[in-house]
């Protein structure tokens, strides 16, 4: 990481393994930057209220300090399946017509490639991938939908076991879709057609887990309708954001969960929801509106079985590595503007040094400060507890 003296916005977004020691289990946002300087400036001159007092004690005093800040945000979270940026399950629309003769049931984990559910008794497969099925392709056939196709039946090895070679970015429907497709639908139980009717697959963005059910075996098959309702089989962190922090966390940034039992570990921001949500508590209260984000974990093994449990979230928003810093009370406001600190010289002598400021750690209480002749190890005076 490279210092962030000077700059505007998010700074340096880097944070290193040391930054992360100021990250506990209880971190609190205490408040923005400029909040923090003015309470800790809202009092008087420090050295002009000791010299009234014709105090002669030596001045409390903290070290000027070289290393890694961070900039966090913390929120409570609850571990839940992924679904969509929103929050919401995917939907897995039925296109088949007939009677529904088998489902998965609550929580079953479906791969891409399986049969999902049947339909008289035949596969209705998942396919993974961005674009749900909208069409029937067969030879022939051309655009992103046969791209997705391609890709999927060259993942699975389908074309492997056929004997033929997809390039998984081709998006035409060639004589090797046809085979690896056969292939496929042979392996899973379907009439090996070499074609895909709309009713054949369902597509959604990854393999799945069960999180809801519709339908009921011996029903029609609606065409058009849910039949389920299914998140990604990973587990994360489901955080919802409110107007102060929307601005300030980005996909990527890393985050610290802590897990029942005050266990830690770390995770990365995957995904921020577009569509702003009020509480149900909170009526018409546009103000109280939030916007849900995912944070997956680094092991999400280690929060296996803790399904919608509550977790505490300290999200790294910003970070700047070997910085100078001093603690947030001991700034001192200049008359003309700008900020300084009462260095202790030898001897006792004191020595007011103005300093730029940067990032403010508001876990760790301090800021990162550059002024002329401030060393690490150089006392600055701050408040008497």
């Amino acid at each position: 990481m490279r210092r962030a003296l000077g700059r505007q916005g998010r700074g340096d977004r880097t944070v290193t393994r040391r930054a992360w020691t100021h990250i506990g289990a209880g971190a609190v946002l205490a408040a923005s930057a400029t909040g923090i300087g003015l309470a800790a400036l809202g009092g008087p001159d420090r050295d002009g209220a000791a010299h009234a007092a014709g105090s002669s004690a030596a001045p409390a005093t903290a070290t000027v300090e070289r290393g890694d800040l961070a900039s966090l945000v913390t929120v409570n979270g609850t571990l839940a399946y992924r679904g969509d940026a929103n929050g919401e399950p995917f939907a897995a629309i039925n296109r088949a017509k007939g009677t529904l003769t088998h489902l998965p049931g609550l929580g079953a984990r479906v791969r891409c490639g399986s049969a999902l559910y049947r339909v008289d008794d035949a596969p209705v497969l998942l396919l993974c991938g961005p674009i749900p099925a909208y069409r029937a392709l067969t030879i022939g056939d051309h655009g992103r939908d046969v791209r997705q196709l391609n890709r999927n039946l060259h993942a699975l090895g389908s074309d492997r076991r056929a004997g033929v070679t997809i390039d998984p970015a081709a998006d035409r429907f060639t004589w090797p879709t046809q085979a690896a497709l056969e292939r496929l639908q042979r392996d899973r139980g379907a009439e090996p057609t070499g074609k895909l009717a709309l009713g054949d697959a369902v597509v959604l963005p990854r393999p799945a887990r069960i999180a809801v059910v519709h339908g009921r075996v011996g029903e029609s098959a609606r065409v058009g309708s849910s039949i389920v309702e299914a998140t990604t089989d990973g587990i994360a962190v489901l955080v919802e954001l409110d107007a102060t922090q929307q601005g300030a966390v980005h996909r990527g940034d890393r985050a610290r969960i802590t897990l029942p039992g005050n266990r830690a570990v770390r995770g990365t921001v995957a995904s921020i929801g577009r569509v702003a949500r009020i509480p149900a508590d909170a009526k018409d209260d546009v103000a109280a509106a939030t916007i849900p984000a995912f944070i997956t974990l680094d092991q999400p093994k280690r929060a296996s079985g803790l399904d919608h449990a509550p977790v505490r979230v300290a999200i790294a928003t910003a970070g700047v590595a070997d910085a100078l810093s001093v603690p947030v009370t001991a700034l001192v406001g200049r008359a003309g503007g700008g900020y300084a600190v009462e260095v202790v010289r030898d001897g006792g002598r004191r020595a007011q040094v103005s300093v730029k400021l940067g990032l403010f750690d508001t876990t760790a209480g301090r800021v990162q400060v550059e002024g002329a002749g401030l060393s690490p190890g150089d006392r600055v005076v701050v408040p008497s507890s």
